[in-house]
């Protein structure tokens, strides 16, 4: 200490030590408590704001259920694929992005002024659903902020032939119509979710692992046989060049078991190609789209008459002199028939014999036989948009109105409904709930009883009358089987009415006829030329369709020739 300096009192010496000491026993206590303890901001605040900046939760995405035919034959798949994303903030003011957009075939100034959209937003979606080849070429180059994630996308190996049943997802993976939308929960499995740790730039660098399983989505057998939805497809495509028709309809039902084995519509469109989508082309016309029945109804009226106790299909009705009037209107048939049996008005497709039949019976007779076969309410099948088609219901009926509803106008039904009609007759009278799903033989559901098995089976007799000689569906015969049906011709409603040029052509037909099992609905919308009719335009289809279901579902022929008229015609369609 230097000569004549005051010496320090040790009091403050003391204060000055007792300060520091405290202060080392603050920070010590501060640090004990931050690392050790768990109350307060202790060592649980510190990893949890810690996990808030560099722990995230991702998503670990799952494929969606298959959908298979009956026989186990792929029909919907889902294939993975890589969605590429970016942050805007990193990418948009680097000197690649000429680059990138090269890469992607995209133009380099609208990813610019899509990047300036995003303002400060840290996420934005470069291209989705990327092949993973693709993707990785993208990736390896390591563009400032682009990233991939893995994802899967639905697709469809038959294409346009199965297009309007299964219907499509949207583009983050969820049913939005047909077969698709109806088991979207079946089929829509659940994504897990895992933990891992990011660096400063956003890079996953550790994996902490699962937080919950991913579950894929459950697999769906349908009722349909891809041969069989291939040969309609064909076949409907073909009656559509041969009749210059604007759409067209084609289903076929095990009536045995309820199952719809095949249904396909014109126009069509591709699932896998989304670029030229068409919702029009999307319906599935068969099961969505309602029409005037027309003389297909007839047979409808043949049960009403053949019930009532007063008709046989042998009984005798005079339909001289060829027209009858009803009300204020004169129905004709093409010629004066004269005195011919309820089976002969049938095959004959007679509009006065009809009305005779209509006018004995009465139309709450008929009407009911319409509610009791299905008309005016849905089959049951589940398919989303489905129309349940209507029937009339008037306080007061006239005269015209009674009779026209006997041969197939003024009520409106779907293909789908024909062809539930017609199966309950090819199942001896019993209902079978229709549905797109196969079924298994042993759990199959039991029919509900319509209509008296010894009626349904003289019905089936009729309609086998109908495609033979002297029928109007002659050309329906399929070779080396014996089928039934009955045809329909429909003037079309415009504006103003009905229309004199447009029609809609109808086939509904049973095979074999010695063992009734197969119903298929043909319906041609706006056939044109001459060949217009039911018989002409939609007959044939059916003929090709059928002979191709008994051949594949391994039917026994029945008969040893099926008529000289449908290979002439075949070779004039060659």
């Amino acid at each position: 200490m230097k000569a004549g300096s005051p010496a320090t009192p040790r009091w403050r010496y003391l204060s000055v030590c007792c300060v520091l000491i405290g202060l080392a026993g603050v920070l010590m206590g501060r640090l004990v408590m931050l690392q050790v303890t768990e109350e307060g901001q202790g060592a649980g605040f510190l990893r949890e704001q810690g996990a808030m900046r560099t722990v995230r939760t991702a998503e670990i995405p799952v494929y969606r259920g298959l959908i298979e035919d009956r026989h186990g034959t792929p029909l919907a798949i889902s294939s993975p694929v890589v969605s590429l994303w970016a942050n805007p903030q990193q990418l948009k003011d680097s000197p690649r992005l000429a680059e990138l957009s090269a890469l992607l075939g995209v133009d380099a100034a609208e990813l610019k002024d899509k990047l300036a959209l995003y303002g400060n937003k840290h996420f934005m979606y470069l291209a989705r659903h990327q092949a993973p080849d693709f993707a990785r070429q993208i990736l390896q180059e390591a563009f400032p902020g682009v990233r991939g994630e893995r994802a899967y996308r639905r697709y469809y190996p038959a294409g346009e032939v199965t297009a309007q049943v299964l219907g499509l997802t949207n583009v983050d993976g969820e049913g939005i119509a047909g077969i698709e939308l109806a088991f979207e929960q079946w089929l829509q499995g659940i994504p897990g979710k895992k933990r891992f740790i990011k660096d400063l730039h956003g890079e996953a660098v550790r994996d902490f692992g699962l937080i919950t399983k991913p579950r894929p989505g459950k697999a769906l057998s349908l009722s349909l046989d891809l041969r069989l939805q291939y040969v309609q497809h064909r076949e409907l495509q073909r009656a559509m060049k041969e009749t210059g028709a604007v759409a067209g309809s084609a289903i076929t039902v095990d009536a045995w078991t309820g199952e719809i084995l095949a249904v396909s519509n014109y126009p069509v469109f591709n699932p896998n190609n989304r670029e030229e989508f068409d919702y029009g082309a999307a319906r599935n016309r068969a099961l969505t789209d309602v029409y005037e029945p027309g003389s297909t109804i007839k047979t409808l009226t043949l049960i009403a008459a053949l019930e009532s106790g007063e008709f046989t299909i042998d009984s005798l009705v005079n339909t001289a002199p060829g027209r009858i009037r009803v009300g204020g209107k004169v129905l004709h048939d093409p010629r004066n028939y004269g005195e011919i049996s309820v089976s002969k008005i049938i095959e004959k497709s007679s509009q006065v014999g009809v009305t005779k039949l209509a006018q004995a019976v009465g139309h709450e007779a008929v009407l009911e036989v319409l509610l009791r076969f299905g008309f005016g309410t849905q089959t049951g099948t589940g398919f989303p948009g489905e129309r349940a088609g209507s029937l009339p219901s008037m306080m007061h009926w006239s005269e015209i109105e009674k009779v026209t509803l006997a041969f197939g106008y003024g009520l409106s039904a779907t293909p789908i409904q024909l062809a539930q009609a017609y199966s309950i007759l090819a199942n001896g009278g019993v209902r079978q709930p229709l549905t797109l799903l196969k079924q298994d033989r042993e759990t199959l559901p039991l029919g509900t009883r319509v209509v008296d098995a010894q009626v349904a089976q003289d019905v089936l007799q009729v309609l086998g009358r109908v495609t033979g000689s002297g029928g109007t569906a002659t050309l329906a015969q399929v070779p080396g089987f014996s089928v039934g049906g009955k045809t329909g011709t429909v003037h079309k409603v415009g504006a103003t009415g009905y229309l004199d040029d447009q029609y809609v052509a109808l086939f509904v037909g049973v095979a074999p006829m010695k063992k009734p099992r197969y119903v298929t609905t043909i319906l041609i919308d706006q056939p044109r030329g001459d060949h217009y009719g039911g018989g002409l335009a939609a007959a044939p289809v059916y003929s090709r369709i059928t002979e191709e279901v008994l051949r594949i579902r391994n039917a026994q022929p029945d008969r040893s020739s099926a008529g000289a008229l449908v290979a002439a015609y075949r070779g004039a369609q060659q």
